[in-house]
């Protein structure tokens, strides 16, 4: 699966899109101007996914490295 499969499949279950979530973790703390905060580990960000979202292991993972930088939306 391509990586903006999995975003668009978490949008498809959550209704939220990748910048509601880049806003919504902007909220938690998470992101700070847009940039993943230095002290925020993956766990934390998949724990909040979960629990918040019922997301699985392997989409919030996919948004933390879009939050983290290491993806982008459109991304193969």
């Amino acid at each position: 699966m391509s990586f903006q499969a999995y975003l668009d499949n978490i949008q498809a279950k959550t209704g939220k899109s990748p910048s509601n979530f880049k806003q919504l973790a902007e909220q938690k703390g998470f992101l700070k101007a847009g940039k993943l905060a230095a002290s925020i580990k993956a766990g934390e960000i998949v724990q909040w996914l979960k629990e918040d979202y019922a997301l699985g292991h392997g989409h919030a993972m996919a948004l933390f490295a879009l939050f983290k930088g290491i993806k982008k939306e459109g991304d193969q």
